[in-house]
């Protein structure tokens, strides 16, 4: 699914006015009956008290539609104003017209802190005061308006995104920001919902469908796209029945120093599981046993060194290696990563350690092959990139990093972005117990095992990391959020292959 700029979003809506021939006023009309069915579904005509606090421009004329559907329903409801500026949307002012008309109380008008309602926590909340168009700071009585409304913790609906909330960077007063408990946006999802900083405003998301032009949306670049079973069911690739294990190619895994042996344990395991033809791990002698009675499906190499890995040296040419994990900062271990990527020409995933080295030296990037795929967590990318201002200015880092060196970065975390260039993928599967020691090893493991199997380096971090979550959600139904080991996501490899081929109705329900 495609996930549009504000900028975009405003184009589908004037291309949707012009190809229908409608008015801006009947498409919010659209817009707001749609929300309005959602909640009228869910609340059956229950008698809580609704407040719907519009602001004065598009976001609070859909809101005014709302309240007045709300009320000629029988819905007990109080409809305030939220006037912080004297500027009022045309679509705003003929709906305000059309809620006076239908005869009930009129809209409550706050301008300052002594207007704040009493709001019980067993009350709904609307947030209809600020949509995807907010582009200033809020002034100091709206920011308490919304703490006030925080504070209350009823139940609280934003419609498009929460107010507070700009489309393309972070908010200026984290406090100033609605916390709710469910978005309903339009059309298509923001990215704001899946960046750490801003996407802990939304506890739930919903996208609804408002008939926006289907040709534009199609025919429209996304900023972004947002990866699910839908989007990657196209790269599966089956196999066939004379397959043989020469068909998924070689490869290896070179990681590993004392005390870090477990890292590379998952790493080899996962790339076999995801469906590498062959595996040999690449280790310091000192975890020669382990690996090969913890994995006996693998082929092992042991460095001279007993400790650490003081020299890369394999007789064969692999389809791809996987580098990094557990790998350690030793002198000369450094020194050997050097030497291996000047030679190398071999394509590459590189996680961890092998990320911390090329922070220190970043003459070694130039030796990158192209499309090599780097996984770094939140403080590897920041030794990596430099420190960001907010996660939208980390994205535009990580793209210029992405083009410089003509590689993929997946940044990971609760929905792992992978970057290439100027596109970006944002993911959907995985869960919190998923941050958790080994979990990134795993990853390593799963990309390279792909790209083993001819997966394109792209193709293989989208796939790879979406069947990560997948696995991961899979694990969680037997072990729950903090029982989750790296272990158990490996064993729900396999798993994640088959839950992308069952219908939703086979699919085990969420924890």
């Amino acid at each position: 699914m495609k996930i549009f700029s504000a900028t975009q979003m405003r184009k589908a809506d004037e291309v949707t006015i012009q190809s229908q021939k409608i008015t801006s006023l009947e498409l919010m009309e659209r817009a707001a009956t749609q929300i309005f069915n959602v909640l009228h579904q869910r609340l059956q005509g229950a008698p809580i008290p609704i407040h719907v606090f519009c602001g004065i421009g598009n976001n609070g004329g859909d809101g005014l539609v709302i309240s007045r559907l709300l009320v000629e329903h029988g819905y007990h409801v109080k409809t305030y104003i939220v006037n912080f500026s004297d500027k009022r949307s045309e679509d705003f002012l003929a709906n305000y017209d059309r809620l006076k008309a239908i005869g009930v109380e009129w809209p409550i008008q706050l301008k300052s802190e002594e207007d704040l309602p009493d709001i019980k926590q067993q009350d709904m909340v609307i947030d209809a005061i600020f949509g995807i168009g907010l582009n200033r700071p809020l002034v100091s009585w709206v920011i308490n308006l919304i703490k006030h409304i925080n504070a209350s913790r009823c139940f609280t609906l934003s419609i498009d995104v929460p107010s507070g909330l700009y489309a393309d960077k972070a908010p200026d007063d984290p406090e100033g920001v609605i916390y709710a408990s469910t978005t309903v946006t339009f059309q298509l999802p923001k990215l704001i919902f899946f960046l750490p900083e801003t996407g802990q405003y939304s506890q739930d998301l919903e996208v609804i469908d408002i008939g926006l032009n289907r040709d534009f949306i199609a025919q429209t670049p996304g900023f972004a796209e947002l990866i699910s079973k839908n989007e990657v069911l196209s790269l599966y690739r089956p196999r066939h029945k004379f397959a043989h294990k020469g068909d998924y190619g070689h490869c290896l895994i070179i990681g590993g120093s004392y005390g870090k042996i477990g890292s590379v344990v998952l790493a080899t395991k996962s790339a076999l599981r995801i469906g590498a033809g062959l595996t040999t791990t690449y280790i310091p002698e000192c975890g020669y046993d382990i690996l090969q009675t913890s994995v006996p499906e693998a082929m092992v190499v042991t460095d001279d060194q007993d400790d650490f890995i003081s020299n890369i040296s394999v007789d064969f040419n692999p389809s791809v290696i996987g580098i990094g994990i557990g790998l350690g900062t030793h002198e000369k271990t450094v020194e050997a990563f050097g030497e291996f990527l000047n030679q190398n020409k071999t394509k590459l995933v590189i996680d961890a350690d092998g990320i911390n080295i090329l922070a220190k030296e970043p003459e070694l990037l130039k030796y990158l092959p192209k499309n090599t795929v780097l996984t770094p967590h939140p403080g590897e990318l920041k030794r990596l990139i430099g420190a960001w201002k907010d996660d939208f200015d980390k994205i535009d880092m990580v793209k210029k990093f992405s083009k410089k060196h003509d590689c993929i970065v997946v940044v990971k975390g609760a929905n792992s972005l992978i970057i290439y260039q100027d596109d970006i993928y944002v993911n959907t599967s995985g869960n919190p117990g998923m941050a958790t020691a080994g979990s990134g090893d795993v990853l390593t493991g799963i990309i390279t095992g792909l790209i083993s199997q001819e997966y394109d380096p792209l193709q293989a971090a989208v796939f790879g990391v979406y069947l990560h979550g997948s696995s991961g959600d899979l694990a969680i139904h037997e072990t729950g959020y903090q029982g989750l080991l790296a272990s158990d996501i490996v064993s729900n490899i396999g798993k994640s292959y088959i839950e992308l081929f069952k219908k939703p109705e086979q699919q085990q329900p969420q924890a």
